[in-house]
């Protein structure tokens, strides 16, 4: 499903406002492959998804609550992560901080993308060292992982929530089946690296169909509302009404 398409399933209606939405990929390793030139592959993908890049970053309300978001579109080359991808990411992390903002990110990717090289693969510890500000500061994060869900984003930030979300069947790994097939020697079990497998291995924390996401989410972030007075930073902020006791320091609930 198109990023923005999948925001409606998501966010209040109306309250979705984009950011850093000017942000393009350059060529700094002048790739090519077989077909074209990549930024022959980038226009390409522009034309065909209205997309800029592989994320659509912004702020929102989901169930009244305050919210930084990024959300990846499988359509535009795949949801691969290349810079401009990492970047919305670590600004929306940034902003999150800045506001006060609980962080919301869904993956939909099949990991870095190739045509970036190193450039790509540096997105992993840039946003997995913005995240650990995240939890210092005990700003909530809640990851959301679609099919297919793999690779350097699963290897880095989406891996890292505070919360892990999966849609039924979503394929939920790092390297493919084939080639850990082929490395291991053995056949795997059915229904290996889809959703529900991992929730039982004990990777993801629930399963939620998409058309239910956003009262989960909703609901979480209720919780972390109340149990962090308002996302609130050493009592700074307007408490929630019904704010429980804080809990002890460290990473948020």
């Amino acid at each position: 499903m198109p990023a923005r398409t999948y925001l409606e399933f998501l966010v209040d209606p109306g309250s979705f406002e984009e950011r850093f939405a000017d942000l393009e990929a350059a060529d700094p390793l002048e790739f090519r492959d077989a077909k074209m030139r990549y930024p022959d592959r980038l226009r390409h993908a522009q034309r065909e998804t209205g997309m800029k890049d592989a994320a659509l970053s912004g702020v929102a309300n989901i169930g009244g609550k305050p919210a930084s978001l990024t959300v990846m579109d499988f359509f535009f080359m795949g949801g691969s992560m290349g810079s401009v991808v990492g970047e919305k990411v670590a600004r929306s992390i940034e902003l999150a901080i800045a506001e006060r903002r609980a962080l919301v990110i869904v993956s939909s990717t099949g990991g870095a993308r190739m045509q970036e090289g190193i450039l790509s693969l540096m997105q992993m510890a840039k946003a997995s060292a913005l995240l650990a500000r995240l939890q210092d500061q005990r700003l909530p994060f809640i990851s959301v992982l679609t099919d297919p869900s793999t690779a350097g984003v699963l290897a880095s930030y989406a891996s890292l929530g505070d919360v892990i979300l999966a849609e039924p069947g979503a394929l939920v790994g790092f390297a493919g089946a084939r080639v850990i097939r082929q490395t291991i020697g053995e056949d795997l079990p059915p229904g290996f690296q889809r959703s529900e497998f991992v929730l039982e291995k004990g990777f993801v924390d629930r399963i939620v169909h998409r058309q239910q996401m956003r009262v989960e989410l909703a609901r979480l972030l209720e919780f972390f509302w109340r149990s962090t007075r308002g996302f609130a930073a050493d009592g700074a902020g307007s408490p929630h009404p019904e704010t429980i006791a804080p809990p002890a320091p460290g990473r948020a609930p």
